[in-house]
């Protein structure tokens, strides 16, 4: 049986790679064992970014319900317990868009946790 070679399946990773290390500073982004470096520990910066926006943006929109909460004359834990108690279930993404646009409508909320209270 005849020998068979793998170089096109090897061609077609490192090429793969650094097609994916298009970009990369210097001899990252042309020699083949320094962007698979490269590739991975940008993959797992990646993965760790979307977990990390996640935080981000729910401390955003509770930063932005307090302070909307505290000019409505409560703070931010205890209008979560009156609209918890009161059986209001917005998530904080919603009542942060709320915040920022309508604010009428946050001090009518705000008003109902307060009688929940």
């Amino acid at each position: 049986m005849a020998r068979v070679k793998g170089a096109l399946s090897t061609r077609k990773r490192r090429n793969r790679v650094l097609k994916a290390a298009k970009g990369y500073w210097g001899s990252k982004s042309r020699h083949f064992k320094m962007a698979k470096q490269a590739v991975m520990k940008s993959g797992n910066y990646a993965y760790i970014g979307r977990k990390q926006k996640k935080r981000d943006f729910r401390s955003l929109w509770i930063t932005r319900i307090s302070a909307q909460a505290k000019v409505c004359g409560i703070n931010y834990s205890q209008l979560m317990h009156g609209l918890k108690l009161a059986g209001i279930e917005l998530n904080r993404k919603l009542l942060a868009e709320i915040a920022v646009s309508d604010k009428e409508a946050v001090a009518a909320i705000v008003e109902k946790a307060k009688a929940a209270l």
